[in-house]
Formats: C-alpha cells, sequence, structure tokens
C-alpha cells in the first residue's frame, strides 16, 4: 500500500504545486492524451521487443508485488523453522532414511500436512524435499550441498530480478520518448507557424507536455517501482537462504537446535522470530 500511497502524494505534489503557482491544467489535459499515446505505447512497444512473453507475464506479475509487498511475514519464517527443525531432529534421532516418506510424497507428509501454506508453495517444498531427498543418498559433504543450493539460489535470485530490471530499461528510456514526443509536436508547431503567437504558444506548450510527462513517468513512477520490486525480491530471497542455512548447519554435524538457530539468523530483522518464539514452536512439535 505504501507504493500507491507514494504515487499519490507525487501526483499530488506536483500537480498540486503547478496548481497553487497559476498553472492552468487546460493545456495538460489537451495535450496529455495525444503525448501519452506517444510516450505510453512507445515504451510499451520496446518492452515488449525487449522481453520474452515469459518474461512480459512476469513482470506484469511482477508489478503485483510492489502493491502486496513482500510474500513472507515472521509467521512464515516460524512455520519453515518449524518444519526444517522437525526434519533434522527426525534424521538426526532416527537416520536419514526416516525422511523419505516426507520428501517422496509431501502431500501425504505428516509433516508438511502440519503446514499447508509451505505445502501449497511449490517452489519451497520442492526445494525442501530436494536437498533432504540428497542428504538421504548420502550426499552428506555440507560444503557440496552449500555451493549447489547457493548456486541454484543465485539462478533463481537472477531471474526473478529480471523483472525489476526490464522496468528499470524502461525507466531509463522514458526521458528519451518524452523527448521524442516534443520533438514530433516542435514539428507540427513549425508546419503552423504563420498562425498567431497565441496559437503558436499553446501548439509549443503542448510540446513541452512531452517531455514533462516522460521524465515523471521515467522518475516518478517506472523507477520507484523497479526499486521498489527489487527489494521485494530479495527480501523474499531470504526466505529460501533460511532452508539453505538449516540444512547446512545440520550437514555440519550440528544439534537440531543449533541449525535452525543458525536458519532463524538469516530472516530479515523485521521478520525474524525470537527465539523464544521459535522454541516455543518447535517444542510444540509432535516427533
Amino acid at each position: 500500500m505504501t507504493t500507491i500511497g507514494g504515487l499519490v502524494f507525487v501526483f499530488a505534489c506536483v500537480f498540486g504545486s503547478y496548481l497553487l503557482s497559476g498553472g492552468s491544467m487546460e493545456p495538460l489535459i489537451e495535450a496529455i492524451p495525444f503525448e501519452m499515446l506517444t510516450i505510453g505505447g512507445a515504451a510499451i512497444g520496446t518492452f515488449v521487443m525487449s522481453n520474452s512473453m515469459h518474461d512480459v507475464k512476469h513482470t506484469l506479475g511482477g508489478v503485483m508485488k510492489t502493491i502486496k509487498g513482500a510474500l513472507y511475514k515472521k509467521a512464515d519464517y516460524v512455520e519453515l523453522l518449524s518444519l526444517l527443525y522437525y526434519f533434522v531432529r527426525l534424521a538426526s534421532t532416527k537416520g536419514s532414511m526416516a525422511l523419505e516418506p516426507h520428501i517422496e510424497k509431501p502431500n501425504e507428509s505428516p509433516a508438511f500436512q502440519k503446514f499447508p501454506k509451505l505445502l501449497n508453495n511449490h517452489h519451497v517444498s520442492d526445494l525442501v524435499c530436494d536437498y533432504l531427498r540428497m542428504v538421504g543418498m548420502n550426499a552428506d559433504d555440507p560444503n557440496q550441498i552449500e555451493d549447489l543450493m547457493g548456486r541454484e539460489l543465485k539462478k533463481t535470485l537472477h531471474e526473478e530480478l529480471h523483472a525489476a530490471h526490464a522496468i528499470q530499461s524502461m525507466a531509463d528510456g522514458l526521458p528519451a520518448l518524452g523527448i521524442v514526443a516534443a520533438v514530433l509536436g516542435v514539428i507540427k508547431t513549425m508546419s503552423h507557424i504563420n498562425e498567431p503567437p497565441a496559437v503558436l504558444g499553446a501548439m509549443i506548450g503542448g510540446a513541452l507536455v512531452g517531455t514533462f510527462l516522460g521524465i515523471l513517468l521515467a522518475y516518478g513512477i517506472a523507477a520507484p517501482i523497479a526499486a521498489r520490486l527489487k527489494g521485494v525480491i530479495e527480501e523474499e530471497a531470504k526466505f529460501v537462504e533460511v532452508i539453505r542455512a538449516v540444512v547446512v548447519a545440520h550437514l555440519h554435524g550440528n544439534a537440531p537446535a543449533v541449525s535452525v538457530e543458525t536458519g532463524r539468523k538469516m530472516a530479515p530483522n523485521q521478520h525474524m522470530p525470537s527465539f523464544a518464539d521459535l522454541e516455543q514452536a518447535t517444542q510444540a512439535l509432535q516427533i
């Protein structure tokens, strides 16, 4: 919601100051539809040209993330850490093979069924199952697992960040597209050079609206959205980093409580559960 609030505040300040200083909205109202068609159409066209359809859809979905914010909150980190505690405690007490029924059929796993939100998040549940399955296959070198998980998470983060980069690229081009619209307006004005000064002044004012819109759309809308989306994606990436931290700590031979505590420290500070909160959640589990 802060994104929408900030956008409203930008518009209020920009157009409010313009009106308070004696400006008239009439020239803007007359010019904006045509300038928006030029600038917005060109921006959308270049965006589609430079991205695949998968990336276009991904970017549109990413814009919604800037409104909703990061998907994971404190309660989600408690659930993930509790689930991982269940598994590393089970592996420590009954051996890695005891994990097999849970990771081969997670939909039937009593552990996953305790946390339906994690079960329905296929990216998270698949990541947990994949690497616990490797642990069960005697891939117990913590350095190897850490490197492998690190490379996979880096690849996923790079792919997710493409949406933010695509919006930022469009933001970088919007001022130039505004100049294109303004130049077209100047060309139109020069073709009517024999008109009275009042008419020419209105036409030049309309042309300058193109430059104004290009800059406003770039630095007042597109660039902040790209920055916000980048922050949301990077925050969500810390959720899966918790999985890597716990699995690697377990492979280093740490006690389940220590492994989970290592993962807790990877959570963003504003969402990191306290030691007492996590201890209470893990003690409530029946293993």
